[in-house]
């Protein structure tokens, strides 16, 4: 673990360095500047500023992450690295300080599905684009196969496989959006919130989830959301108790 941190804290600095473009340079630097001189609630406000103005980036999350590391407050750097690799699912030092700051944190983590695993060969967006691709194979020997007379049987062939591997590659950034990097991942920012079996505080705990713990939304009532758990539970949470990962 001692190497870990060591090596966390190199990438730490060197994430500091960078500035993207795209982002608004001076709050990036003056932020940047303020996370080298040790001043980790400082850097973490201004790089909050930037994603609150929509100034969104891996390497921002990625920062923020590292601030939120430092200040050791590890659940808000899991939903920062967890927010980095949803833009970037091969940033290689987010991906390597998540595990580090999960190993901190003691979290929960969610068992990807049988299907969730074979998927991830590929991201959703590498899924979309050869749903789109495949799909104007499809349409191309389509309408081949109707207004030209030559080849009828390999037109049909090329539509018959383009339209299978359209809806392979369509239903796999379907199952991949919403799964471990999509729009319901959730990560616990509350120190030991509960999952209870009912929409009520008094009701029987399912499951003490330790802050930066994961969960997936599967719908809301009220101030309540039931959740998918680590553990393979399931169960409800107050909404104030996790922040979702996509914004």
């Amino acid at each position: 673990m001692r190497s870990g941190i060591q090596m966390v804290s190199l990438l730490l600095f060197l994430a500091a360095a960078s500035v993207t473009p795209a982002q608004p340079t001076g709050q990036f630097a003056k932020a940047n500047q303020e996370y080298a001189a040790g001043d980790f609630d400082a850097a973490a406000r201004d790089y909050e500023e930037l994603v609150r103005s929509r100034q969104d980036t891996p390497n921002l999350f990625y920062n923020l992450g590292n601030a939120y590391f430092r200040k050791k407050d590890f659940a808000h750097a899991i939903l920062n690295y967890e927010r980095a690799l949803a833009l970037d699912p091969h940033h290689p030092e987010g991906q390597a300080n998540l595990r580090i700051a999960r190993d901190e944190a003691r979290a929960l983590e969610l068992v990807p599905t049988k299907l969730e695993r074979i998927l991830a060969v590929a991201t959703p967006n590498q899924y979309t684009i050869a749903a789109a691709i495949t799909f104007w194979f499809f349409a191309f020997g389509a309408v081949g196969f109707f207004f030209v007379s030559r080849r009828r049987q390999s037109l049909l062939a090329l539509s018959i496989l383009s339209l299978s591997i359209f809806a392979i590659t369509a239903l796999a950034a379907w199952q991949l959006e919403p799964g471990q990097n999509g729009a319901r991942l959730a990560i616990v920012t509350a120190e030991n919130a509960d999952a209870r079996l009912a929409t009520a505080d008094t009701a029987n705990r399912v499951l003490t989830l330790p802050a930066g713990s994961e969960i997936r939304i599967l719908s809301e009532r009220g101030d309540w959301i039931y959740a998918a758990l680590p553990n393979n539970l399931q169960g409800w949470m107050p909404a104030k108790t996790i922040e979702a990962v996509r914004l």
